[in-house]
C-alpha cells in the first residue's frame, strides 16, 4: 500500500531530465552505474556495479527492498521516496521511479531514476510546473542577462506597460520604462551580479507606461542566476505594485509633519503660511490660504458659514508655489482676495462643503473679480489643471478657505487627495482659531496695558527722561511690565518700574491697580521704603479677596462651583517694583526695590555702574522690611531702570553676571540722544518677539543752579513774617516773576505764621524756580497742618484755605528732622 507520502508522490510528474539513471537486474543487483549516479551518491562504477540495491539504501529502507521488488513485478513499476546512503555514509533523501527495461526476451532488467530532494519537505517539481508558477504569477517577473537585456518575462509584467514578453526580448529597462529611474534600478542589478547578494524590498517611485500621468510606487527584489559552474548568467527580479501602501504612508507622513509644523506660534498669518508650506509639494503645487478679514484681527465670526454671498471680505494670509510665475500672477500676501459670487471658493465658504475640480476648464477666467489686470490670467496660461477647495472650519465657525492646485504633477486630484486635504485643513483650522482667540485676548490686553501706561511723561526739570516698552509676542503672552514718572514736591521726581506676575488681561489689570496705588502713595511724599511697605500691605490684603472672584480662566466643576484653571488669585502677588526719588537740589537719589533688579547708572564719562541695593521681597509674599539707599549723582548721570526681561536670555535670570555684561556693553555704546540710546539698548538686547515684556526707563539727571534756589533761615519770632515777605518779593523780582509777587507774599505770610504759631525749633524758608515756583517752609515739628473750613464768625483758620485756593497744589512731607509745608504755583501763562 505504501505511505500517504508515497501515494502522493506517485501522482506527481517526474522530471526525467534531472534524474540519475541506474540499471538493475531481476534480482536487484546493479548492472550499470552512470556519472549522474556517481555525482549523487559518490560511488564509482567499480564500487557500485555488482552490489545489491539494498546495500545502497539506509537501514530503514533496505528492509523494504524485497517487498518493493514484488510490487514492481506485480504493477510493472513503482514511484516513491527512499533514503539512500552515500559513499561516505551520510543519508540523502531521493525520489525514485522504477520502470522495466524491455528487451526481446522479456523484462529481465529494471531502470531506476533517482532525483535528490535536498531536504525539501515535498518533492522536486518539474520544469513544466515551475514555468506555470512564474508565468501565471500575479507578480511581475523578469530575467535579464549580464548585459541587463531581457531574455524572459512573465505576462504579469505587462501590466506595467511595455507590451507582451516577446516585445521585451533584447531590450533594456530604459527602453521599456523611460519614466522610471532606470539608472538606479540597473545599479542594483549590477551590484547583484558583482556580489551575488540578493536585494529585497527595493522601493521605487515614478511613472510607468501603463499610467504615465499617475505617480506609482513599486517594490522590487533582485537575485543572481548562476550556471552549473557558479558563473553568473543574469538577474532574476520581481516587481510588485505598492502604490496604495506608498500613498498611505505619504499621507500619514504629511499629517505628521503638519502636526509638527503648523501652529508653532500663535500668529494667525504665520499659521496660515505654515499650512501652505506643509502642503507643497507633497500634496499640491500651489496652495493659497484666504481668511476672513475679521479673523485676521482676532474678531469673532458669525456661527456657521458667512451669509453674504455677494462680496465676502477675504484676505490672502498665506500661499506657496513651486513656480514663481504662479505666485506673481496671484494675489499677494495681505491683499484682499475677492471672488465672484457663485464661484467655487464662495460656494465652499458659504456652504461649508469642500469642492473638487479634477480637471479645470483651461479657458475659464480666474475666480477673483478685482485682481489687477497685470495679474489676471487664465488657467491655461498658468498651467493649473486640477483644484480642490476646503473651507477652514473650527468649533462650528468658518474662518476662510484653502485652495489647492496642481500644475507640474499631471495626475489630477481624486477623492483620496480631497480626504487628505480635509484632514490637513481641519488640523490647521484649530491652530488658526487658537491664534485668532489669542490675538483677540492679546490685543485687548495690549490696549488695556497701553491705556494704563503713561502716554506722555510729564514735563519737569529734574531729569531728561525717555522710555521704551516692548510687549511679549510668544506663547507666554502679554505681561504686566510698566513704568512711570511722578513729579513730587520740591522739584523732585519719582521714577518707577514694575513687573506683575502672570500674563494676559489679568496681568494688565493688576498692573493698572499697582500703578494707581503707587501714584497715590507717591502723593503722600513718603520715602521709597515706606512706599513699598504700604504697597506690599495693599497687595497682601487684596490677595484673599481677589482669589475668590472667578475670572476668564475658571470653569465650572461638576457641582456647579467655579474651578480655577490656573488664572485665579491675585496676579499682583509676587510682583516686583523699583521706586527711585531724585532731588535736583543737590543731586540726592534715594531708592528701594521689592523683588526687582537694581538700576544701573551711566556716569557722565560713560562708565556703567550697577547699584548695590538691598533686595526686598516681592510684593505680597511677606518677608523682612524694605530698605532704601541714598546716593549723590553728578549732573549728567543716567539712571537706567528696567524690568528683568531686558537681561533674560535663553532662560538666564536678570541677576546673572552675563545679563549685566550684555547691558553694560549696550549702554557703553555712544548715541546721539537719550531716546536713540534707549531704542538701541532695546534692539541690542531684546528680540523682535520676546518671551517676556520689557520696559526700559532712562533718566539723565539735572541739577538746579544756585540762581534757581533761594533759602533763608528764620528765627521763631512773629516779626520775621514781614521780613520773609520782603525777601521773597526781592527774589521774585530778580527772577523776573513780579506777577507772582502778590500771591507769593500771601503764601509765605500764611505758611510762616502758621509755623510760628504751632511749631518749635528753627524755621527755614526756601523758594525754588523750576517747572513751577515752589515755596517751602521747614520746621522741626512732627504734626501736619490740616485744612479747615471756618465759619463766618471765626477769627482765624483761613490761612491754608487761602493757600489751597491761590496755588496749584500744596502739601506736607516729613523729613528725618521735621516736616516741610510746601505750595506750588505754575509758571505757564506769564507774560514775557
Amino acid at each position: 500500500m505504501g505511505t500517504f507520502e508515497e501515494r502522493d508522490v506517485e501522482r506527481r510528474p517526474f522530471d526525467v531530465a534531472d534524474a540519475a539513471p541506474v540499471l538493475l537486474d531481476a534480482q536487484g543487483v546493479v548492472t550499470s552505474w552512470t556519472r549522474d549516479a556517481q555525482r549523487l551518491l559518490g560511488y564509482t562504477p567499480g564500487e557500485a556495479v555488482g552490489r545489491g540495491v539494498a546495500e545502497l539504501l539506509a537501514a530503514q529502507d533496505a528492509s523494504r527492498v524485497p517487498g518493493l521488488v514484488e510490487r514492481c513485478r506485480r504493477d510493472g513499476g513503482w514511484t516513491g521516496l527512499l533514503t539512500a546512503r552515500r559513499e561516505d555514509g551520510s543519508p540523502v533523501r531521493v525520489m525514485v521511479r522504477v520502470t522495466p527495461a524491455l528487451e526481446t526476451q522479456g523484462p529481465s532488467r529494471w531502470l531506476v531514476l533517482m532525483s535528490e530532494l535536498a531536504e525539501a519537505p515535498g518533492w522536486d517539481m518539474s520544469r513544466d510546473m515551475l514555468e506555470q508558477m512564474v508565468a501565471r504569477s500575479p507578480v511581475g517577473i523578469a530575467i535579464v542577462d549580464t548585459d541587463l537585456r531581457y531574455v524572459w518575462s512573465n505576462i504579469a509584467l505587462a501590466q506595467f506597460g511595455g507590451g507582451p514578453p516577446s516585445r521585451r526580448l533584447g531590450l533594456r529597462l530604459a527602453d521599456i520604462q523611460p519614466g522610471l529611474d532606470t539608472e538606479a534600478i540597473e545599479a542594483q542589478m549590477r551590484h547583484v551580479l558583482a556580489t551575488g547578494e540578493s536585494v529585497a524590498g527595493y522601493e521605487l517611485v515614478g511613472h510607468v507606461r501603463a499610467a504615465p500621468f499617475r505617480e506609482t510606487a513599486h517594490m522590487m527584489s533582485f537575485t543572481r542566476l548562476d550556471d552549473g559552474h557558479g558563473h553568473p548568467m543574469g538577474v532574476y527580479y520581481t516587481v510588485l505594485d505598492i502604490t496604495d501602501r506608498h500613498r498611505d504612508r505619504q499621507r500619514l507622513a504629511l499629517l505628521d509633519r503638519a502636526g509638527e509644523r503648523i501652529g508653532r506660534t500663535l500668529d494667525i498669518t504665520l499659521t496660515a503660511q505654515e499650512l501652505a508650506d506643509v502642503a507643497v509639494p507633497d500634496l499640491a503645487d500651489f496652495v493659497t490660504v484666504d481668511l476672513l478679514e475679521s479673523v485676521l484681527h482676532g474678531g469673532e465670526p458669525e456661527p456657521g458659514p458667512p451669509r453674504d454671498t455677494e462680496r465676502v471680505p477675504l484676505r490672502r494670509a498665506g500661499q506657496r508655489s513651486l513656480d514663481r510665475s504662479v505666485t506673481e500672477a496671484a494675489v499677494g500676501i495681505g491683499e484682499v482676495a475677492t471672488y465672484l459670487a457663485g464661484s467655487p471658493p464662495i460656494r465652499s465658504l458659504t456652504t461649508g462643503m469642500p469642492w473638487l475640480g479634477a480637471r479645470l476648464d483651461p479657458l475659464a477666467e480666474e475666480w477673483a473679480t478685482d485682481a489687477p489686470s497685470t495679474r489676471r490670467s487664465i488657467f491655461l496660461e498658468l498651467g493649473l489643471h486640477s483644484a480642490m477647495i476646503v473651507p477652514i472650519r473650527a468649533r462650528g465657525v468658518t474662518l476662510g478657505v484653502t485652495t489647492f492646485f496642481r500644475r507640474r504633477r499631471h495626475e489630477p486630484f481624486d477623492e483620496g487627495d480631497l480626504s487628505l486635504a480635509e484632514d490637513l485643513v481641519s488640523r490647521a483650522a484649530v491652530c488658526v482659531d487658537n491664534a485668532r482667540r489669542y490675538t483677540r485676548e492679546r490685543d485687548a490686553a495690549l490696549v488695556l496695558q497701553r491705556s494704563l501706561l503713561p502716554h506722555r511723561l510729564p514735563q519737569q526739570e529734574a531729569v531728561e527722561v525717555t522710555a521704551c516698552y516692548r510687549p511679549a509676542d510668544e506663547l507666554t503672552g502679554l505681561g504686566g511690565d510698566w513704568y512711570d514718572l511722578i513729579p513730587l514736591s520740591g522739584a523732585r521726581v519719582a521714577l518707577v518700574v514694575g513687573e506683575v506676575a502672570g500674563h494676559g488681561i489679568q496681568a494688565a489689570a493688576a498692573m493698572g491697580r499697582l500703578r494707581t496705588a503707587v501714584r497715590t502713595l507717591a502723593a503722600l511724599d513718603l520715602s521709597p521704603e515706606e512706599v513699598l511697605g504700604h504697597l506690599d500691605d495693599l497687595v497682601a490684603m487684596g490677595a484673599p479677596e481677589e482669589g475668590v472672584v472667578p475670572d476668564a480662566g475658571e470653569v465650572e466643576s461638576g457641582d456647579g462651583a467655579p474651578r480655577d484653571e490656573g488664572h485665579g488669585g491675585s496676579e499682583s502677588v509676587g510682583s516686583g517694583c523699583l521706586y527711585v526719588v531724585y532731588d535736583p537740589v543737590g543731586g540726592r537719589c534715594t531708592m528701594a526695590a521689592a523683588g526687582h533688579p537694581a538700576p544701573a547708572v551711566v556716569g557722565a564719562d560713560g562708565k556703567v555702574v550697577f547699584m548695590e541695593l538691598p533686595q526686598g521681597p516681592a510684593l505680597g509674599v511677606g518677608g523682612p522690611p524694605f530698605e532704601s539707599v541714598e546716593v549723590t549723582l553728578a549732573e549728567g548721570s543716567t539712571l537706567v531702570l528696567h524690568t528683568d526681561g531686558l537681561l533674560a536670555s535663553d532662560g538666564e535670570a536678570w541677576a546673572t553676571d552675563v545679563g549685566r555684561d550684555r547691558l553694560r556693553g549696550a549702554l557703553e555704546r555712544s548715541a546721539p540722544s537719550l531716546e536713540r540710546r534707549c531704542r538701541a539698548v532695546i534692539d541690542a538686547l531684546v528680540p523682535a518677539r520676546p518671551h517676556d515684556d520689557v520696559a526700559l526707563l532712562l533718566a539723565r539727571t539735572r541739577l538746579l543752579s544756585s540762581e534757581q534756589v533761594a533759602t533763608w533761615e528764620l528765627p521763631v519770632d512773629p516779626v520775621v513774617v514781614a521780613d520773609a515777605r520782603k525777601a521773597a518779593c526781592r527774589q521774585l523780582s530778580a527772577w523776573g516773576l513780579d506777577e507772582l509777587a502778590f500771591t507769593t507774599e500771601l503764601v509765605v505770610s500764611e505758611l510762616v505764621t502758621n509755623v510760628i504759631r504751632h511749631a518749635v525749633g528753627p524755621i527755614r524758608l526756601r523758594l525754588i524756580k523750576a517747572a513751577t515756583l515752589v515755596c517751602e517752609v521747614f520746621d522741626s515739628g512732627a504734626t501736619a497742618p490740616h485744612l479747615r473750613h471756618p465759619r463766618t464768625t471765626d477769627e482765624g483758620g483761613r490761612g491754608l484755605l487761602l493757600v489751597s485756593q491761590l496755588t496749584q497744589r500744596w502739601g506736607t512731607r516729613f523729613v528725618p528732622d521735621g516736616k516741610v509745608i510746601w505750595a506750588e504755583q505754575p509758571l505757564t501763562g506769564l507774560a514775557d
